[in-house]
């Protein structure tokens, strides 16, 4: 049995899902719970957020994200090779710092401008 919050909606359900029991979940009060729970125990994902150093702009530092979930267990690795990125301005809000990350098929997108300087 594993347990989780559930993080869907605002009430925070305290979840139990059955790993022996077709990952039967309890403690949901809607169906996204249910979603969560069974997602959470099978195969955890988080979107990353972090920076980027911008080369020639007018901030030295531009946020990214993920576009979509990436597998928990390689989030380590992720921030690694964010971490070695470097952009040149202008950067423009959704461009693409970083093209499928890992070979997971998920993009790392700006989600700021920033202007040449």
């Amino acid at each position: 049995m594993k347990q989780f919050i559930c993080i869907m909606c605002p009430k925070g359900c305290h979840l139990t899902v059955d790993e022996s029991n077709d990952y039967k979940v309890t403690g949901h009060s809607c169906n996204k719970g249910v979603k969560y729970g069974k997602a959470e125990a099978t195969n955890p994902v988080r979107v990353v957020t972090s920076t980027v150093t911008v080369n020639g702009g007018n901030s030295p530092l531009c946020s990214v994200k993920t576009a979509d979930g990436i597998p928990k267990k390689a989030v380590l690795d992720a921030m690694k090779e964010i971490n070695n990125v470097e952009l040149k301005a202008p950067v423009k809000i959704g461009d693409i710092a970083i093209k499928n990350l890992l070979n997971t098929g998920i993009d790392v997108v700006a989600t700021s401008n920033i202007q040449a300087s």
